[in-house]
């Protein structure tokens, strides 16, 4: 009597299979809405034995009811971490993203068992939902950052309070290959260690680097400008192409040093392998100097080496549109250098690169 509550619930049961039984779907809604309304009034103060009374029921009538009563049903029980964990999991492994994201993404009674599970199972907009979730752990972002999207990928970069091992460190550095929102998310992350802030900044644009030495948060600041200062002494003749270059003479040797392998190299911003490429292909040319060349502010000098090392426009174009300066080459130029390509001859420039390194210079 003196906790009516106590009762309800448990008349809820007739009701409930008079419900399923009469067939009616909109009976079926409203003593959904009913079981629903009468938990959200008390469920605080119910024992576990009570809150299992209300799982049971709501588990067996969601089983019943289209989409969108499930989608809201998921929004009114999400913010709750007194929630029924019953009806919570069957609605976060629901295939309909609409069901299952507001509950993936905002509750707190899903453990990590049941997320990896998930994550591991559904498809992307599942992976995106739980991307957003508050303190992540490892477990599942390691499963996200193995199996995630772009788009994906990017929540969870943005999700500042997501945990990481080292794997999915790496991993998320990987992802941010070619992807310059990626790697501007992922360096003003302040738990990024520093390794992996060397090596993320090593792949960046300048343009990227640039940024992120502007607007990374103070603690970030100093240490992004000593990596950065690192690696423009490093672009400077005299670095060393040593592993490159091994890398490449070995290829050359299996006779795997083509177009496809030097524009792959592009792609991947794997450049000292590029300047190697141009050296071993021209006689063993300077590796610095095509190295300065590919760094350089003219595209057009670039055309020189590539033409007298045989190489085909497809390779040509990845270079010139994945080399590592500040801005990256418009339609126009680019357009225009596939014309200069194609006038160009081998014997030209065979010639114009023997006067470089007779000069030991190249013209600015």
């Amino acid at each position: 009597m003196q906790h009516p509550v106590i009762q309800q619930p448990v008349s809820i049961i007739d009701e409930l299979e008079e419900a399923v039984r009469s067939g009616s779907s909109e009976r079926r809604v409203n003593t959904l809405r009913q079981v629903t309304d009468l938990f959200l009034l008390d469920g605080k103060r119910l024992n576990d034995e009570q809150v299992k009374v209300f799982d049971d029921v709501l588990c067996h009538l969601v089983a019943r009811v289209e989409t969108r009563i499930k989608a809201d049903l998921g929004e009114r029980l999400a913010p709750l971490d007194y929630a029924p964990t019953g009806v919570i999991e069957k609605l976060a492994w629901d295939d309909e993203i609409a069901v299952a994201g507001t509950v993936l993404t905002h509750s707190t009674v899903l453990t990590t068992g049941t997320l990896v599970a998930i994550a591991k199972a559904k498809g992307q907009d599942h992976l995106h939902a739980i991307s957003g979730r508050t303190n992540l752990p490892e477990a599942v972002t390691d499963v996200i950052v193995e199996r995630g999207e772009n788009r994906v990928i990017r929540r969870l970069a943005g999700n500042t309070s997501a945990q990481f091992s080292e794997a999915g460190y790496g991993g998320m550095v990987a992802h941010a290959e070619a992807d310059d929102e990626l790697t501007e998310m992922l360096g003003l992350r302040i738990d990024l260690p520093i390794k992996f802030l060397r090596d993320l900044l090593a792949r960046a644009t300048a343009a990227v680097r640039a940024r992120l030495a502007s607007i990374a948060p103070a603690e970030l600041q100093d240490e992004i400008r000593r990596i950065l200062k690192s690696i423009v002494d490093k672009v400077v003749p005299g670095r060393d192409f040593s592993q490159a270059e091994k890398v490449v003479r070995r290829m050359k040797g299996l006779n795997e040093l083509n177009d496809a392998a030097i524009a792959n190299f592009a792609e991947t911003k794997r450049f000292d392998e590029v300047a190697a490429s141009l050296s071993v292909l021209n006689n063993s040319a300077p590796i610095d100097m095509m190295a300065r060349l590919l760094e350089g502010t003219r595209a057009d000098l670039i055309l020189i080496p590539c033409k007298s090392a045989g190489l085909q426009w497809t390779a040509v174009e990845k270079i010139l549109c994945f080399r590592p300066v500040a801005h990256r080459i418009d339609k126009a130029t680019l357009q225009q250098a596939f014309k200069d390509y194609g006038k160009l001859s081998a014997e030209t420039a065979e010639r114009t690169l023997r006067f470089w390194l007779l000069h030991n210079k190249i013209e600015k």
